[in-house]
Order: structure tokens, then sequence, then C-alpha cells
């Protein structure tokens, strides 16, 4: 019987032409069932004349669905990919604008701080939609889950949700090892690399070739190239000793070393509000992408994204066994971050499913970096499952950035701010501005 995939929030073509490219360049996955769903018909239907290009690129000939009705969607699925953007370019504008307002800089917002806080509130009421049809429909499938803030989705998701199977995917790891692979010339089918953390801030603990460390590799091109220094995250493997996962665009959003100060701003060429730019480019790519479908009939089968969920799929259809880094609930894997909370580890992925490995302790300056950023991580989800927006300010409170930047009350101002926003889309019990 022919696996079903299901792509939630499948109008973030571009990501579904890059998810389904990789799926479909796997001969035993082209005559896979593709479910698309989304809540915008229209960008559903671009969405499916993508999927079906892509597939006719591939040569493969899977079955191709579109759906808006979620549960319909669902019904009968062995994995459930997840892409939503609850909120959409309105949602990240008004994530990254309002704060400016009060002079809380942030890049992107999408993981940590005041702008990781309310999108995820605004994905709970979906998610727990998503994991009560997945119980009612497809008990068994996996759920994928790509939406950020990764960290808090999968840990609300486990405590919602407790006997899904869930695997939170990101490609941070992957291309953090290839472009340090790339750096200092070594290829990165060479090489064996370990590392662990949580999503977006994750450690690189082990980089080896032929068993020869390559950090003194990097060390001599930073010696060679004082520039390179000019970035947030080679500063803090300077300062920590352990390469961190995420670009340093990223990166400089949760710790409260930097984006506060100007001249640091300036001398790491950290860019300001730059995920704004970055959406307006996706938006306008969905369009050429569809105008190149409706000019010529035809599309090009990519398959240069490398992403992990077309690799958990194939392994556990086909068995083969590959070790990806996966978000999971900590379960005595890192022993010196809190138990229930997401974390990133080595998880090996084979026919009898995901086997997360034990790292023991992290390098206590690393774990306790990781320990405040699953700070807002567990009170933002604890202020959803009690019911107590005093805990969104918690959590607005305790984010490095946020505290670093702002006065209390200055966060508890904007948090009433972004409750106003966004109230349509928050949980019910969360809605209502907070005053002392």
């Amino acid at each position: 019987m022919k696996p079903t995939i299901v792509i939630i929030g499948a109008g973030s073509a571009q990501f579904t032409r890059e998810l389904l490219g990789d799926i479909l360049s796997f001969p035993e996955l082209q005559s896979i069932r593709v479910v698309l769903h989304d809540i915008d018909a229209q960008r559903l239907k671009t969405a499916e004349a993508i999927a079906r290009a892509t597939a006719h690129a591939a040569g493969a000939d899977p079955e191709v669905f579109a759906t808006t009705d979620r549960r319909c969607a669902l019904e009968g699925a062995d994995y459930v990919i997840n892409v939503i953007q609850v909120g959409g370019f309105d949602g990240i504008m008004k994530d990254l604008t309002i704060p400016e307002k009060y002079g809380l800089h942030q890049t992107v917002g999408d993981t940590l701080g005041v702008g990781g806080i309310f999108r995820g509130l605004r994905n709970f009421p979906v998610l727990d939609q998503i994991a009560e049809d997945m119980t009612a429909v497809c008990p068994d499938a996996w759920l994928l889950n790509y939406t950020n803030p990764m960290a808090i989705n999968v840990t609300y998701l486990a405590a919602i949700a407790p006997k899904l199977k869930v695997l939170g995917l990101c490609h941070s790891v992957h291309w953090t090892m290839h472009d340090l692979c790339e750096l200092i010339g070594v290829p990165l089918d060479e090489v064996n690399y370990w590392s662990a953390g949580v999503n977006h801030q994750a450690w690189v603990l082990h980089w080896e070739r032929n068993g020869q460390n390559l950090y003194p590799l990097l060390d001599e091109r930073i010696a060679a190239d004082p520039e390179l220094t000019r970035h947030v995250r080679m500063d803090m493997y300077r300062r920590l000793g352990y390469y961190p996962s995420e670009s340093s665009k990223h990166g400089c959003e949760y710790v409260p070393w930097y984006l506060r100060h100007p001249d640091e701003v300036e001398r790491l060429n950290i860019t300001v509000g730059a995920h704004i730019s970055i959406t307006e480019e996706r938006m306008a790519e969905l369009k050429a992408l569809s105008d190149e479908l409706e000019n010529s009939g035809s599309l090009a089968i990519d398959t240069s994204s490398t992403e992990y969920a077309p690799q958990v799929i194939h392994s556990l259809e086909t068995g083969t066994p590959r070790v990806i880094a996966a978000n999971v609930i900590n379960d005595g894997l890192i022993t010196n971050l809190p138990n229930g909370l997401a974390v990133e580890v080595p998880t090996v992925i084979d026919a009898l499913g995901a086997h997360p490995i034990k790292v023991g302790d992290l390098p206590a300056q690393c774990a306790a970096l990781n320990r405040s950023f699953l700070g807002p991580v567990d009170l933002t989800v604890r202020a959803a499952l009690d019911r107590d927006p005093r805990l969104i300010r918690a959590a607005a409170m305790v984010d490095p950035n946020t505290a670093a930047s702002l006065t209390v009350d200055q966060i508890w101002s904007l948090c009433n701010d972004l409750t106003v926003a966004h109230e349509a889309l928050l949980p019910e019990s969360l809605r209502t501005p907070i005053t002392l």
C-alpha cells in the first residue's frame, strides 16, 4: 500500500516544492499519495499545480489531492508535515514592528523573544486542532513539524497529545556543518560530527575527519582572516569554545549581549528587522513560481534542499538507517537541561522508528545558555496549559534579549499591545491585556 504524505500549510509553495523534489527523488517514493492542505484556496491551487509540475519533472507518478478540509486531508495519513504560518505576513510584521517602537530589536522574531512567544501562542489553537484530528483519523501517523517556534511547538504538542509521534525538524545543523566544512576546505561527506542543545542554539560538540579534530583548522582559518570574527556565531564560538548551530542573523536574538548595543550591531554586521525583507522576497518567489507555471506549464525539479523530512520518510519506509538532528522531548537525553522540554539531539531513524541518542551533559557554558533559552519556552507553554496570561509576561521577562533591552513595565505594556494586535488568533483565555 502506498504511503500517504500530508502537507499542512502547503500554500508555502516554495517549501512544498523543495520537500516534494527531495521526496520524489527517491525511487521508492515516486508512487506515493500526496495530500496538500491550506486554508487559503488560491495558494492551495498554486501549490497543487507546483506539486504536479514537480512530479512530472521528476518522472514520478504520485497521486496528488488538495483540499481546504484539514480532517479530510488527514484521513489515513502516514506522515503529516506541518509548515503552517498562523497569521501570515501580517503576523510577522506585528511581531517585529510593535516591539521596535519600544526599542526592542529583533532580526527574525520566530523562535524566541516576544516574536517567538506570540508566534507560539498563535500556533497553539491550530496545533490543538491538528492533534485532535490526527488522534481521530490517523493516530499512528508521524507528525513532522517544521513550524517555528520549534522548541515551543514540540513542547506544547507533547503536553497536549503525548501519544502522537512527533519529530521537530530543522535544517540548521546540516547547513552549519556544510558551511563550516566549506570554510576550512574539507568535504562534508568525509567528516563525522555530533551536535546537541536546543533548536537554533545547538552546539557542535565533535567535528572530525579520520579521527582528527577539525576545530584547530577553523582556528587557523579565523586567524588568517580576522574579518570572520565580525559575525555573531564566530564571536560566540571564540568565547564559549563550541560553534553554535544557527546563523548569526538568528543567533543574536537568543542572547542578551548584542542587539541592545548599537556598536555591537555594527561590529558584528547584524541586520535588524531582516525578516521583513526576507518574507517579502519569499512572497515574490511564490508569484514568480506561479507565473512560471502559467507561462510554460512546466517546472524544473529542485532536489537541492536536503531537508530531513524526506530522509525520515525514506528511512521509515525502506529501513535505510540515518542519523539526523531531531527535536524531541528531553527525557534524560541531555542530563544538564530540564526534562519535559524540547531538545535537539542526534537521532537514528530506521524501519522501527526514531531513536534519540543520549548525549549526557553538555559543556557547562553551553548548558547554561540553553537553560536561559528554555525558560521562555517553558513559560509560554505553561501560559496556555494553565490559562494564565501572567505567564506570557513572565516568559518575556526572562527572555535574554527582551530582559536586556526593556524595563519590566515596558515588557508588560508591550505584551499588552501584542495581545491586542493578535487577539483573534490567541488562545481564548489569553486574549485579555493585564494591568498592575
